[in-house]
């Protein structure tokens, strides 16, 4: 079995071939091909070379390789993940700081930065899957990359290559955070998921096949037992709120139920230099240089405060139960077909999924209940015009997706901060030039 990770130098690197490591017996891949591009090839090395050793360590029969040709790679794969950041850290921070420059919230995957980010990253993606047309047509492509939802929506609609999941952490810290909270083994908790990505409600929750959906809510609403992550701010629900809506919110929910909360701390990090991504700038080489050093041969605990944990399971989980055909239940973010009744059949939503050889089908969710319905069809809206701009390069389209955002607070901000970001980022929006030069 041949797996390619493109984006190899990733910092999270480590802890995708610990979980292949970890699962060898069950999803024997003999040829790991880590990619990445000229201006990540020192990190890849790095990478690389720590991939050797715990492979070695581990006395596991995987070679890796290192490359900076993807098309090399990529020729007879069987899984293709994805785990890139088109303009590295320095473009993460400008998604952040310049958003907040405006008064409004600065995220890698919400808001004006989610959308540049998508802008920035879809015609990559796009290219990959062409590529995977030609090269490897019956290669699965696994998506880590953020904004994970956009652009599967992107891949699905506009792509050239039809087995496309995408994966997030998301659901499995929330389900192992749930399982903790009752204190109880993970295996014993299920959650009935449904939604967008990074916008993923808990419609239901079961321990032993029972509902503990009303016990949870109310766990919930002690602010010392509520979900957070590491990349978002731990400021707690409003009870009444919680019982109200009747379902679990996910953690990146801060965004839009308490965006005063969030943009307070968010200007305070601004004016301190420290965002989330300065940050995890800072994070990553204190990372890079544990992984210079030879004697280490194992993921190093520090990962873990990277903020993407349990990234491995998902996407090892998700390759090994195509795999082996196991017919297993797991959240993803596919092709809706019908899954969710209020969206459209042909768009990306992130539900529960029986995954099989020929890969996941969606579990039927019918209607979205009426609290959380109209804020997913924003953001679906959102989504499906930000991968139209992408694709397009079209400036209006852009500018209606940023408008239409629910973080953007102006429609004269929202084509300010448009231009700003454009401008900061014209290196890696050729698709914009035209209209760029003509209009800054």
């Amino acid at each position: 079995m041949k797996v390619v990770t493109i984006g190899g130098g990733s910092s999270y690197t480590p802890e995708f071939v610990e979980g292949l490591i970890n699962r060898y017996e069950e999803l024997p891949v003999k040829e790991l091909w880590l990619v990445d591009i000229e201006e990540g090839k020192e990190k890849l090395e790095i990478v690389g070379h720590l991939a050797k050793r715990m492979v070695e360590q581990a006395k596991v029969p995987m070679t890796i390789h290192l490359t900076l040709d993807r098309q090399k790679a990529l020729k007879g794969a069987d899984f293709v993940t994805t785990q890139m950041r088109v303009g590295q850290l320095e473009a993460r921070i400008l998604d952040e700081r310049l958003p907040l420059k405006y008064g409004m919230i600065g995220q890698e995957t919400n808001g004006a930065g989610g959308l540049f980010k998508g802008l920035r990253t879809i015609p990559v993606l796009l290219d990959i899957a062409a590529e995977m047309n030609q090269l490897c047509p019956d290669a699965w492509l696994i998506n880590f990359t953020n904004p994970a939802g956009m652009v599967t929506e992107a891949l699905l609609r506009y792509g050239h290559h039809d087995k496309v999941v995408g994966v997030c952490n998301l659901p499995v810290n929330m389900r192992m955070t749930i399982a903790k909270l009752l204190n109880v083994g993970v295996d014993r908790v299920h959650i009935d998921f449904a939604g967008l990505n990074h916008m993923v409600y808990g419609i239901d929750v079961f321990v032993d096949g029972v509902s503990v959906l009303d016990h949870v809510l109310e766990l919930m609403s002690d602010p010392e037992k509520q979900m957070s992550m590491k990349n978002i701010a731990p400021l707690p629900w409003d009870a009444d709120f919680i019982r109200s809506l009747g379902i679990i919110p996910c953690p990146y929910h801060r965004y839009y139920y308490k965006k005063d909360e969030i943009l307070e701390t968010e200007l305070e990090e601004y004016e301190t230099g420290t965002t989330r991504a300065e940050v995890v700038q800072k994070l990553e080489r204190e990372l890079f240089e544990l992984y210079k050093d030879e004697d280490l041969k194992v993921k190093p605990r520090q990962l873990e405060q990277r903020g993407g944990a349990y990234y491995s399971d998902a996407a090892c989980n998700l390759m090994s139960s195509i795999f082996n055909d196991k017919g297993d239940i797991q959240t993803l973010n596919v092709r809706n077909d019908g899954a969710i009744k209020d969206l459209p059949i042909e768009s990306a939503v992130e539900v529960n999924c029986v995954v099989t050889k020929s890969g996941p089908k969606p579990i039927a969710v019918g209607e979205l209940p009426v609290a959380i319905n109209g804020l997913i069809q924003q953001i679906k809206s959102f989504e499906r015009i930000a991968a139209e701009a992408a694709v397009t390069g079209s400036y209006d389209m852009a500018l209606l997706a940023m408008t239409i955002n629910p973080l953007i607070t102006s429609d004269i901000k929202a084509k300010q901060l448009l231009n700003d970001m454009l401008e900061a980022h014209k290196k890696y929006l050729p698709q914009f030039k035209e209209r760029l030069y003509s209009s800054l």
